[in-house]
């Protein structure tokens, strides 16, 4: 089965959502917002990744480079919510 997982990256974690191919939620996780921690999570090979989303920001460059040399599929995407906008800084994408 395939799998997809969407990265929520600030600057001391990242939140991580695994979801199979119907959009079950499989995985949630929390961690440091290094490529070593990600990896931890993402590099389980139970997981079939056809895509990886990771956030446009500060460390996307440093945790995009970690995921693709470890040959997972990354992509970074833009946040439309926070584009070119100081607003969205605090702005929560899901209730905690």
């Amino acid at each position: 089965m395939d799998h997809f997982a969407g990265l929520d990256v600030s600057v001391k974690e990242t939140s991580i959502c695994i979801v199979d191919e119907t959009g079950r939620i499989v995985r949630e996780a929390r961690v440091a917002s290094e490529p070593q921690a990600l990896l931890k999570v993402l590099g389980n090979p139970i997981h079939r990744f056809k895509r990886i989303g990771l956030e446009a920001g500060p460390l996307s460059q440093w945790l995009f480079s970690a995921l693709a040399e470890a040959g997972l599929p990354a992509v970074c995407v833009e946040n439309p919510a926070h584009a070119g906008s100081a607003e969205g800084a605090d702005q929560q994408d899901r209730p905690q």
